[in-house]
């Protein structure tokens, strides 16, 4: 089909500059090879569509009904081609994302709203859940995906990171204490985050890692965070899910001196020669919107953690 439409635009362009030396010059070809191009697509059609004599070329009456549906065609194909380019330049349509559910309720919703408001041409899907979808199979365009990325097909791209911090209740402080070191931390009450197979471990900044024991073991985050407030104990969570508490006085941070344990926060989307620019630009609004330190950390007054 590809060689087809060279033979039609090599016929056309000879046909209508009334020359294959000059059609030749325009389209950056010889003129031998036009000339074999025209010979096959009459060829293909069983007719001869130009009339050849030693002074000039003249359309037959088959070759003036065929210039004039050619002409048509590639007019059209031009079109598709400026519709297709301009349209991939433009936020519109829909975009399916995926996220997990604590942290899309709190900083990509607003986002989200945000960017919809922006770009009124956009209708938006977004998921919001802790398993791990498959995205091609799903169709979604785009997730959200935090701590460590099994190896896949996918492209990641790092928008930033968040620390894992220690909090407790000011009312569990003064009850059992503040630990202030590592040791003393293992003595303490612990309210376990435990998902699946993966151990209820806490993991410290120098790498090293402690099981907690207390109370409580949950699969969600908010849970845990709640039963902190209520001074069952100290958790370990990422920063997106307490800033809040910390900020209202629920909740004090621990440890915030010392290098904390990092979370890296990707966007992933199927592989694709050209993104579109409705992923492209609200993976743009992402990584303004949250900075590093996210947002969220900068607001408790947390700066940017050294490089692990």
């Amino acid at each position: 089909m590809n060689h087809q439409l060279e033979h039609i635009s090599a016929f056309v362009r000879v046909a209508e500059l009334g020359s294959y030396t000059r059609a030749a010059e325009a389209l950056g070809s010889s003129r031998t090879r036009l000339s074999r191009q025209v010979m096959a697509l009459e060829e293909t059609l069983g007719v001869r569509l130009l009339q050849r004599t030693t002074r000039r070329l003249h359309l037959t009456h088959e070759g003036e009904r065929y210039l004039a549906h050619a002409q048509s065609i590639l007019r059209a194909l031009d079109e598709a081609a400026s519709d297709v380019s301009s349209a991939a330049q433009t936020v519109r349509g829909e975009m399916r994302i995926n996220a997990p559910m604590s942290f899309g309720v709190r900083h990509l919703a607003p986002l989200v709203a945000d960017f919809m408001v922006e770009h009124p041409a956009l209708d938006v899907r977004l998921d919001l859940n802790d398993r791990r979808v498959d995205l091609i199979e799903e169709g979604y365009d785009l997730a959200i995906r935090i701590g460590q990325l099994t190896d896949s097909s996918l492209i990641a791209r790092r928008i930033t990171r968040c620390r894992m911090l220690f909090c407790a209740s000011p009312g569990y402080l003064e009850r059992y204490g503040t630990p202030l070191d590592s040791a003393a931390l293992a003595e303490h009450r612990g309210l376990r985050y435990k998902s699946g197979q993966a151990s209820a471990e806490w993991r410290l900044g120098d790498g090293t890692t402690l099981t907690p024991h207390g109370p409580l073991e949950s699969n969600n985050g908010d849970v845990l965070t709640q039963m902190a407030e209520a001074g069952l104990g100290i958790a370990q969570q990422p920063s997106f899910l307490v800033t809040e508490s910390i900020l209202a006085g629920r909740l004090v941070a621990l440890f915030t001196d010392q290098p904390p344990t990092l979370l890296d926060i990707y966007a992933l989307y199927p592989a694709r020669r050209y993104l579109p620019a409705k992923v492209e630009r609200f993976i743009a609004t992402l990584h303004k919107a949250w900075g590093e330190p996210p947002c969220w950390e900068r607001a408790m007054g947390l700066s940017q953690p050294a490089q692990q």
